[in-house]
């Protein structure tokens, strides 16, 4: 595939109604290149008077009558495999506009892209196939039945760390399911968001089914979550801020649906049992994969006390030889992190486990002398009671453990707030069982991390979220139902 380091930024105004708008109040935002820091291009800033007339337009676009309710499945299901063809013929661009926008290496931009449109064929197949059920009341005389009907005004609140695939994760149903769109990216990475609105109008969707509105969290967003006729908000991003996306969708607004994929303290139980070379290099990926700057990262690496020095060495001879450095040259493992902020916020939690008594195995600072780099980063005996044990780092920083037996290993893995993911490698289906069935975790991988697929949900328990994403599971979260009894005389 063709690599394009300076993709054509051909768009940077609010997509409102199938039509390229300037923000109500004149206002622009840069949006920065975090493997240099410097400008990439100035962003029309969304607020609520944008936020108003995208509801406006949306509601119009929802109700009876309107050109999109009127849609059947099958042609449902036709727009939304041409938004995927389409994304498929640019997947080049794409993939090269977000990691310009975010960072992520290459390769892997090129991934989300791919998953992306796997993703949205998958939900593709799915509008023809949403059907309610008929209920054998106890009356004789009485005939009840179920329909599921679309939601209403959905507004997507995107993160900033997979920008198209999390974009893609809520428009698949949410389209499919027969609701209409507005997406508030998050304000570093709008670019890739942008384009997808571009192909949505050449897909030939009608106007007012997909928005887009770029602006920052407390303006754009909070709109969003406080409108009155925006049934529902899906969110991801940290728990900090979800909680404040839940708290406006209550006491702000309509009590609109919420769902919401948060943040995480993924643990990862290595046996001894398992093949040592495997879990370093699997451990590894699960922490380091897109800078650290994924919610189910591998964060937490409990390693079994006969074989845990070998481990941290092989562990931090990985982290040694990953390979840093311009995000679209080819074979590069790591790129930035997305911005100064986060920088700080990683830098601050390794100064963090220096000094409550982490042993740091490698890394720790700065890589380079520009954007936003951090030293792949290994910390070994780490304790429960340290922060980088039990804040969410979000940066490529491997914390190690130590544990005696699976009984110990699973209260470990449980004794947090979060409940995202969790992952065991062994070679013994007792304990891979006993740890799947007893582990608080929307997501468990046995002998494999970041296993994703369009028709598995994904979703976290305690503090990492609420609802779910991807599979059939995911089209709940989008639709009403509604129960119709008819007395028969």
């Amino acid at each position: 595939m063709v690599v394009t380091k300076s993709p054509d930024i051909k768009y940077t105004k609010l997509f409102i109604n199938n039509e390229w708008v300037d923000s109500v109040s004149g206002k622009k935002f840069p949006t920065l290149n975090p493997a240099t820091g410097a400008k990439i291009a100035d962003v029309w800033e969304g607020d609520k008077a944008d936020v108003d007339k995208a509801v406006k337009h949306a509601r119009a676009a929802f109700e009876y009558g309107s050109v999109w309710n009127q849609t059947i499945p099958s042609e449902r299901s036709r727009l939304i495999h041409k938004f995927a063809d389409l994304m498929e013929r640019d997947i080049e661009y794409l993939a090269s506009l977000e990691t310009l926008d975010n960072g992520k290496p290459i390769a892997y931009a090129q991934a989300d892209v791919k998953m992306s449109i796997s993703n949205l064929r998958y939900f593709a197949g799915w509008p023809d196939k949403i059907h309610g059920d008929t209920i054998p009341v106890d009356a004789n005389n009485f005939m009840s039945f179920t329909l599921k009907e679309p939601i209403g005004v959905v507004g997507a609140i995107i993160p900033w760390n997979f920008p198209i695939l999390m974009a893609a994760w809520k428009l698949a149903p949410a389209l499919a399911t027969g609701c209409v769109v507005i997406i508030k990216p998050a304000e570093q990475t709008p670019l890739t968001c942008l384009a997808l609105a571009a192909l949505i109008k050449e897909a030939g969707f009608p106007p007012g089914v997909v928005q887009v509105i770029p602006g920052y969290g407390p303006t754009a967003g909070a709109a969003l979550t406080h409108h009155p006729d925006v049934d529902k908000i899906a969110f991801t991003g940290s728990t900090e801020i979800g909680r404040i996306v839940m708290s406006g969708c209550a006491t702000a607004s309509n009590l609109k649906r919420v769902s919401l994929e948060l943040g995480g303290k993924s643990p990862l139980i290595v046996c001894a049992d398992t093949n040592l070379d495997e879990a370093a290099n699997m451990a590894h990926f699960a922490l380091f994969f897109n800078q650290g700057q994924c919610c189910c990262a591998g964060s937490r690496t409990y390693v079994e006390e006969s074989v845990y020095d070998e481990f941290v060495k092989k562990a931090t001879e990985l982290a040694k030889n990953r390979k840093v450095g311009d995000p679209y040259e080819s074979g590069i493992e790591q790129g930035p992190q997305i911005d100064d902020t986060q920088f700080k916020k990683i830098q601050e939690l390794i100064d963090s486990g220096k000094k409550e008594g982490a042993k740091l195995m490698c890394g720790g600072g700065r890589w380079g002398d520009k954007g936003y780099f951090i030293q792949p980063t290994v910390f070994a005996d780490v304790k429960e009671d340290m922060r980088i044990a039990k804040e969410e780092i979000f940066g490529p920083v491997q914390s190690i453990f130590k544990f005696k037996n699976l009984e110990e290993a699973i209260n470990k893995s449980n004794a947090t707030n979060y409940g995202l993911a969790a992952a065991i490698l062994t070679n013994d289906i007792n304990k891979a069982m006993n740890f799947s069935k007893r582990v608080k975790a929307g997501s468990v991988w046995v002998n494999c991390y970041d296993a994703f697929f369009s028709n598995a949900p994904f979703g976290g328990y305690k503090e990492s979220g609420i609802g779910r994403e991807m599979g059939e599971e995911a089209l709940k979260e989008y639709l009403e139902i509604k129960t119709v009894s008819i007395a028969l005389k």
